[in-house]
């Protein structure tokens, strides 16, 4: 780390009204170039591997440098239920830091999760912020970045096309033969282990390290997992909104006669490899984290794991330059950490540990860190609470609540908001009753965060539509929540039972019954049921299954008919994509 004071990069931003396009304002201001933005934070090019002019990898070693440096003031920023079209958490949370970096000078580091490609090709768009608050270049934010998802995607189906292989080849070989091959002689005539099979062998209770010396039952042991095609929880994955592969047979072909299984695709973000990432605190930590995955079950009930079947190693291979966070900026060029994108509604919802970490060593005692939580505080907020801070040891300062008179409206029985279609006159014109019922959904997520003991502050992100007696109703009602204050933002126009019960018992059984619970639902409502908005009380959960992310640290149970693998609408955001071939910009993205 460098010792001499840091470069001041922020400035200052030429607003218009109306508020031009998100791309267009992006498109509009040049970026700088990343090694000005690390040289703010006290980094050399020893500190990060650059990916272009814009982007960079923070290596982890930074961390081991500054260990003894104190933390800065960690900030989580969740909201309350939201519309389909989103209340705006990203952009509080960067106009926030573009507040606390360009206008009040402090030091501070924005830590946001890497959005996935299917939610900007399809209904919400991209993540980047919007506005005047946003991450750039946006387009490369909202699409590859540098790679993370895509070797997500790479380790998830390379594990999952192990597990039907090895089912393959258990099917049609003796024990005999099984461990001839996992161990075919070396130049020298010589049978061994490879390392990662020691790891096997202690499981099973098994000392020996010559594959000759096993007994015949030893070698059945070792050699067939004898796994349940049954029980098999591991899905394959893609970066990308397609219905049509939620439920898919595999096994058709020729030579895979007899082999024929019904599974299906979740999207990328929901493999439990993202979740690894997001919560691991070092290369070893995700290596032992990814090598405990627990794809199914063996015949006999034992839990099947990435290691049992060889893979532990190569998947952190594949994982190994993901574990870097990626550097950006903001529009007013303060530091931004994106990494890792769990979805909130069917994960944890939260960017990753080690992001937060090295941001809050970086920025100093003095200095502020800010955290996104997805979708509502009650999946995105209370995830961030009782499994990231249960792994990271850290504890926020303070919880900022985004809301909007949109939201509160819906909630005080608005009419339905659907993503694409024009707002009803009720959300474009002052009604204070509809504001005023809506608030017993912004009240219960304040009480819920106080729970945790951290002061509660409500960020009311302001449409122009909005008016004053209805910001009034919100500030008053937070207050009376008990908010420790109420903020009206203008960030946007400026800147700154049955099968279930199975389950649980099998996860009892193997031991994993003290891990966390990551409640997969809608994000729509406090309940199952997105349409029931507001505070709803007394309703029962129906949990349609339960599964396991061992590696990652925690059970979550599917919660009526939340879809780990989302579709598109009739009109997706694609329509408005494509690309200036004159000057190479992207056009169109939100």
């Amino acid at each position: 780390m460098t010792s001499s004071s840091s470069t001041k990069t922020t400035r200052q931003l030429q607003v218009v009204s109306p508020v031009p396009a998100d791309i267009d304002i992006a498109n509009s201001l040049q970026p700088l170039h990343i090694s000005r933005i690390a040289q703010s934070l006290n980094l050399t090019s020893n500190h990060y591997d650059p990916y272009g002019k814009y982007k960079a990898k923070v290596l982890l070693s930074v961390i081991d440098e500054v260990k003894d440096s104190g933390n800065g003031y960690y900030v989580v920023v969740g909201g309350i239920t939201p519309t389909p079209l989103g209340e705006g958490k990203s952009t509080t949370t960067v106009g926030l830091c573009q507040a606390l970096g360009a206008f009040l000078d402090k030091k501070v580091v924005t830590c946001v999760r890497q959005p996935s490609q299917g939610p900007t090709f399809g209904i919400k768009g991209g993540a980047a912020g919007g506005g005047y608050s946003q991450v750039i270049p946006m387009d490369e934010f909202n699409l590859h970045l540098t790679g993370d998802i895509h070797a997500i995607t790479a380790a998830n189906n390379l594990l999952a096309a192990a597990i039907d292989t090895r089912v393959f080849h258990e099917s049609t070989q003796s024990d005999k033969a099984l461990l001839n091959r996992l161990c075919p002689t070396n130049k020298q005539g010589k049978r061994v282990f490879a390392d990662i099979m020691f790891r096997r062998l202690k499981k099973l209770g098994i000392s020996k390290d010559d594959p000759n010396d096993l007994t015949p039952e030893e070698v059945k042991k070792f050699a067939r997992l004898d796994i349940d095609p049954e029980s098999i929880t591991w899905r394959r994955v893609m970066d990308v909104n397609d219905r049509f592969l939620r439920k898919i047979t595999i096994g058709q072909g020729p030579d895979e006669k007899g082999m024929v299984r019904e599974t299906g695709f979740d999207i990328s973000v929901a493999s439990e490899i993202m979740a690894v990432l997001a919560l691991t605190t070092s290369l070893e930590d995700m290596r032992e984290r990814l090598g405990k995955m627990v794809i199914g079950n063996s015949k006999a009930g034992e839990p099947i794991t990435a290691d049992d079947l060889g893979l532990g190693g190569a998947l952190t291979v594949l994982m190994k330059d993901a574990i870097n966070p990626t550097l950006m900026q903001t529009l007013e060029g303060t530091p931004v950490l994106v990494h890792a994108g769990p979805f909130a509604n069917i994960a944890h919802g939260n960017s990753s540990i080690v992001a937060d970490k090295i941001a809050l060593k970086l920025v100093g005692p003095s200095g502020f860190v800010v955290t996104e939580a997805g979708f509502g505080a009650d999946i995105g907020t209370e995830k961030f609470m009782n499994i990231k801070c249960r792994y990271s040891g850290l504890t926020p300062q303070c919880a900022v609540i985004v809301t909007t008179i949109r939201a509160l409206k819906m909630h005080g029985g608005g009419p339905e908001v659907v993503a694409g279609k024009p707002l009803d006159h009720a959300y474009l014109t002052e009604n204070v009753g509809l504001v005023e019922a809506g608030c017993v959904n912004l009240a219960k997520h304040i009480s819920n965060t106080k729970a945790y003991g951290v002061n509660v502050v409500v960020a009311v992100n302001m449409f122009s539509t909005d008016s004053e007696a209805e910001m009034n109703i919100v500030k008053s009602a937070a207050m009376a929540a008990g908010a420790f204050d109420a903020i009206v933002c203008t960030h946007h126009a400026h800147g700154g039972k049955g099968a279930a019960e199975k389950q649980i018992e099998m996860y009892t059984r193997q031991g994993f019954s003290s891990l966390p619970i990551c409640m997969a639902k809608t994000q729509y409502s406090f309940s199952h049921i997105p349409s029931q908005k507001g505070a709803p009380v007394g309703f029962l959960l129906p949990i349609r299954d339960v599964r396991g992310s061992i590696g990652a640290g925690f059970i979550y149970p599917l919660v009526g008919t939340m879809s780990t693998m989302p579709g598109l609408p009739t009109r997706p955001c694609f329509f408005d994509i494509d690309v200036d071939t004159v000057t190479g910009n992207v056009l169109g993205l939100s």
